[in-house]
């Protein structure tokens, strides 16, 4: 049995925090039905390229295909009395409910807190927003870009201060979904001992803010604006990217016991940077001293120098390289599933392992993202047998 075999999941999120959510908890093995809109269904379907052509004649987005795994699809018109009917009843028999409308917009369906925890008392509503549910800024859309900026996030990312960079994945989308999932999973738990469900909240902006860790303290306790610097740590050096003969390495010398293992065979042991705050505070020329050293090795000779040493270091590959790399596929980060319009394919897989389950998550067998409706009549079926 899966962690979350006997949870059901009703996902009304689209686009990505939301839909990152539910998934998470369908990896675990829960249940987990999308109700979508008949007009187009989830955003996501139309975000591309790329499209995949699919047997049914549709284009696919490979963006929905990355968020929407172990789902299954029903389409319903919430304006419509028909689609709240369907709804209505599937939050009966629901244990998560999973939204990130705007503030308000549940409400306006109908389906606000009171009305869900009066159709069903031990409900988990997960409900994730842009910027928060109250507070003078509640009621703002949020979108992942907007709220890297907006948290912080951009001013510490990229080549400098006046370059400030979005993270190449949209990361407070998927940062809200773990910690929204996060935290279904610990209200489930205390249900276990109440009987009643609660409400879960969280942000985009919440969860950037949640993982500025070192960055926050350095201004919240030491009073310091953090800035951007590029590919190197801004309290440890030499850690970051640097060049050897035939392209970029990356090395974390993360205590002066490495430094000392590192330093001498490559000439750098100098007596004003034996400690790590000297060596910060001299970053520049360090850096530029193990750039000229890691010049005279090609790459791969560099590496395994490092290796020999016991000096942690690494390539930086594209995304092609990860997939085909043997180390990846032997975490089970890939899986294949089959899609009733594209055939075979393979997804980026769940990124946690039970000692029990083998390769790809928790599951007997992973679903492919669903194509639109698809299990509508289905589920339809399932609650008119269950009255």
């Amino acid at each position: 049995m899966s962690l979350l075999e006997d949870v059901l999941v009703v996902d009304l999120s689209r686009a990505l925090a939301g839909p990152h959510a539910a998934m998470m908890l369908g990896d675990l093995g829960a249940r987990v039905i999308k109700v979508e809109s008949p007009d187009g269904g989830d955003d996501t379907r139309g975000w591309g390229p790329p499209f995949v052509p699919g047997s049914d004649g549709n284009e696919h987005s490979t963006y929905f295909l990355s968020c929407n795994r172990n789902k299954e699809s029903i389409a319903l018109d919430l304006k419509s009395e028909e689609g709240r009917d369907v709804l209505a009843r599937l939050i009966r028999k629901a244990d998560v409910l999973v939204e990130n409308f705007r503030p308000g917009v549940l409400d306006r369906l109908g389906f606000g807190v009171r009305r869900l925890h009066g159709l069903n008392p031990g409900l988990v509503i997960l409900s994730i927003s842009g910027f928060g549910h109250d507070g003078p800024e509640g009621g703002r859309a949020g979108y992942d870009q907007i709220a890297q900026g907006e948290g912080g996030l951009m001013s510490l990312t990229g080549p400098s201060q006046e370059q400030p960079t979005r993270v190449g994945v949209p990361i407070a989308d998927l940062l809200a979904g773990m910690y929204g999932a996060y935290g279904a999973v610990a209200a489930l738990h205390e249900r276990a001992r109440t009987g009643r469900g609660r409400v879960v909240r969280t942000s985009l902006l919440a969860a950037i803010v949640g993982v500025h860790a070192f960055q926050g303290t350095r201004y919240t306790v030491a009073g310091e604006v953090p800035q951007a610097t590029g590919g190197h740590h801004p309290s440890i050096c030499p850690y970051g990217l640097f060049s050897a003969a035939d392209g970029p390495v990356q090395i974390s010398v993360g205590s002066d016991g490495l430094w000392r293992r590192f330093a001498s065979p490559f000439g750098l042991d100098r007596e004003e940077w034996a400690t790590n705050p000297q060596r910060v505070r001299d970053r520049d020329a360090v850096i530029a001293a193990v750039n000229e050293a890691f010049s005279r090795y090609p790459s791969l000779d560099l590496l395994q120098r490092l290796a020999d040493l016991g000096v942690p270091a690494g390539k930086v590959r594209n995304l092609a390289e990860v997939y085909e790399w043997d180390q990846t596929r032997s975490q089970g980060l890939l899986i294949d599933v089959a899609h009733p319009a594209l055939g075979r394919i393979s997804l980026p897989g769940p990124p946690l392992r039970l000692d029990d389950a083998g390769y790809g998550g928790a599951r007997e067998e992973n679903l492919a993202p669903p194509t639109l409706d698809q299990h509508g009549a289905a589920i339809r079926a399932w609650l008119d047998e269950d009255g």
